[in-house]
């Protein structure tokens, strides 16, 4: 597949195998029909499995006038010339479709070594993420992904764990495709829940206790504390339903107590700003073992409390001047309805509250202005659990009433939603904290392998180990479906080695390494394999063919943001390496010494690829297990 002179906008031969192909058949399309070349590109769409072709043109989207889509596809074939495009062999005409079959003599020598020589980079397109591509690079667009995004003092439940993981998957593919990316974790630490905490540890702290386990006994303590709190918050909610005014009500008891202790906060009393900033700083160093444990960075812990009360200030004033900010019984709100048919079935918003102080909306339109003045980003996206749909409708929405310039910033935004995880328990029952979640699995895991003594002897850290197959178990099982969709946390399937798990998948690379262990081949070595050995191995073109779409997944997930799109590429490329073992023996190829060194070349091919996909996940590969 020698890669074409010509230059069509989004091809991108240096990074993608199957570009090369989409070059040599756009020319010679275009040369048949004289039609432009890189409206040709555009068209040919990568084949849904690879028994229908490597690519495919649904001969309709290129409008020929004349003939009926069947008969031209079956001319075209015809006309197709394979000595001017000798990448690929004769089209074969299905239907109104085409499809291409790379040649494998031209695949196999172009994509083997390609994928050795991009080695970690293999998949990656970082000139999409520039604003003008030059030979110099270029800059950079800036994207800021907020995720995880824990409260204070209440569980890191599931709706945080599925955030985290696919907040992380969202920034790895982005910084992958070349975009400036700024990871934010925004901690839920102000507000009225934080007062009713305040009053919690009032009532029921233990100092050694929390200085023991900070989460776990402040957790223990806003659990106590919003138990006794019930009777009032079901009080309160039925006078505001009945439409009453609940202003007294807003004044006594814990509500009246923890509404004062936040107006404190907000009123930067020491007292006040003393015990929240004790919290705030000891659940921070807690958290982050956990995102280490998870292989997950962030470049900013920020939360509600970032917010300054002059922004905030800015903001009410203009979004008053232009009527989106109106009087409500003492507080400022956002009336949706009153501004037109696109609004109508959005609920009244609260910007800030009877006493003065603000509330979550007016803080969250505070955070996107000070990220804009600060980072000048090109897109933020919240990955934010669907629950917090009609909230960040809200924000965007009182964002674009708000005129120059906030409606330009809404334009940037954008919501990334999840859905829910069932029955999430571990042996031990049901669990609150993510890192219990990682102790059990991790140990399950530990148990499995321990029942091989003669492969644990091999395993230089099996703690450690464990605990990676651990977490892959975890993550893959969050991955497998589609964002929105729930799934049911099923401990025992997750952890089994058979199916699509995270530990078949670590086998899977696991049991590539040991090959390349054994045939001790350097990566110089390989690129000097004799690639036509191949050619005649239908097994070995197959891979090969699984491994070259692996640029286009990447791709086609940028898209969507899906990861399971990667996930399922990644579990079709290890069933077909499981199928190629037995035929294609590498370890003393009784074929000879060459043959060994161009199978080894093929595995290790596959065993980058699968690397490449996992690390883009967020997994940790291991080399044993």
């Amino acid at each position: 597949m020698a890669s074409q002179s010509m230059s069509i906008p989004g091809a991108s031969p240096s990074t993608n195998p199957l570009d090369i192909l989409r070059l040599a058949i756009a020319k010679e399309l275009a040369h048949a029909t004289g039609l432009d070349a890189g409206f040709i590109f555009a068209s040919l769409d990568r084949s849904a499995t690879i028994d229908k072709g490597d690519l495919i043109l649904a001969v309709p989207r290129l409008r020929i006038k004349g003939k009926p889509p069947a008969a031209q596809a079956e001319k075209l074939a015809l006309q197709f010339r394979t000595d001017e495009c000798p990448t690929v062999k004769q089209p074969v005409a299905e239907g109104i479709s085409l499809q291409f079959h790379a040649n494998p003599s031209e695949l196999l020598g172009d994509v083997l070594p390609f994928v050795l020589e991009k080695g970690d980079q293999y998949g990656l397109d970082p000139s999409i993420g520039l604003r003008e591509p030059s030979a110099s690079g270029g800059e950079r667009k800036k994207i800021i992904v907020e995720f995880s995004s824990p409260n204070i003092a209440k569980e890191f439940h599931v709706g945080h764990l599925r955030s985290t993981i696919i907040g992380a998957f969202i920034s790895n593919l982005y910084e992958g495709a070349g975009y400036d990316v700024v990871r934010i974790n925004y901690l839920g630490d102000w507000g009225r829940q934080f007062g009713l905490l305040a009053c919690g540890w009032e009532r029921y702290g233990v100092q050694e206790e929390f200085e023991r386990d900070p989460i776990r006994h402040l957790f223990k303590v806003y659990v106590q504390i919003s138990g006794d709190f019930k009777p009032e918050e079901e009080l309160y909610k039925a006078a505001k339903k009945r439409g009453e005014d609940t202003s007294v009500l807003e004044s006594q008891g814990l509500l009246g107590a923890s509404k004062a202790f936040f107006k404190k906060m907000e009123d930067n009393e020491p007292e006040a700003i003393a015990l929240w900033e004790r919290f705030r700083a000891l659940s921070v160093e807690r958290y982050k073992p956990t995102y280490a444990r998870l292989n997950i960075r962030f470049d900013e812990y920020s939360g509600e409390s970032t917010v300054k009360k002059a922004t905030m200030t800015n903001a009410l004033e203009v979004l008053e001047q232009r009527g989106v900010a109106v009087p409500d019984q003492g507080a400022l709100v956002v009336d949706f309805a009153k501004h037109g048919p696109a609004y109508k079935k959005m609920d009244l918003a609260i910007l800030r509250n009877r006493n003065g102080t603000s509330n979550y909306l007016l803080r969250d339109i505070g955070a996107v202005i000070q990220r804009h003045e600060q980072y000048h980003f090109d897109e933020m996206i919240y990955v934010v659990m669907h629950e917090q749909e009609a909230h960040l409708r809200s924000l965007f929405k009182t964002l674009e009433l708000g005129g120059p310039p906030y409606d330009g910033i809404s334009e940037k935004l954008k919501h990334i939603s999840f859905g829910k995880v069932k029955g999430m328990s571990t042996r031990k029952g049901t669990v609150v904290f993510l890192d219990d979640v990682i102790n059990d699995v991790s140990s399950y895991m530990h148990e499995q392998m321990r029942s091989n003594e003669a492969k644990y002897a091999e395993i230089p850290d099996p703690a450690r180990t464990s605990e990676l197959l651990g977490i892959s178990a975890i993550m893959v099982q969050d991955m497998m479906g589609k964002r929105a969709n729930n799934y049911e946390f099923d401990l025992k399937r997750m952890t089994s080695f058979e199916g699509d798990t995270g530990p078949y998948l670590q086998y899977a690379h696991a049991r590539l390494c040991s090959i390349a262990r054994k045939t001790g081949f350097t990566r110089e070595e390989l690129l000097k394999a004799d690639f036509s050995l191949l050619t005649d191995a239908p097994l070995a073109v197959g891979l090969v063919r699984v491994i070259a779409r692996y640029p286009d997944m990447v791709k086609q997930t940028l898209k969507t943001l899906e990861p399971t799109t990667i996930l399922t590429y990644l579990f079709a490329l290890a069933h077909q390496l499981s199928s190629s073992y037995d035929v294609l023996r590498v370890v003393n190829a009784p074929e000879g010494p060459e043959v060994t060194r161009v199978r080894a070349a093929l595995y290790e091919a596959a065993r980058q690829t699968l690397r490449n996909g996992m690390v883009l996940l967020g997994l940790t590969p291991v080399e044993r297990m």
